[in-house]
């Protein structure tokens, strides 16, 4: 069994929480709490996965990342 180590962010508006995986494109969810969305979230990167390791495809391990904010004036 693999194990990978994937970044995850979480973002808050007035609807819940938006989940999403930046290592995997389009993996991504949503939930009512932070948790409910950390856990559709892990749900939805089993699968991603699980389809790329069926189909063949290699999943690039991810060593390191960044994360900041921009002050945008516009």
């Amino acid at each position: 069994m693999d194990v990978f180590r994937m970044s995850a962010v979480v973002e808050k508006d007035e609807d819940g929480y938006f989940a999403f995986c930046p290592d995997l494109q389009g993996c991504y969810t949503q939930g009512s709490t932070y948790e409910e969305a950390l856990d559709n979230l892990r749900d939805a990167i089993k699968l991603h996965l699980a389809d790329h390791k069926e189909s063949g495809e290699e999943v690039r391990k991810i060593t390191s990342i960044s994360l900041t904010t921009l002050e945008i004036a516009v």
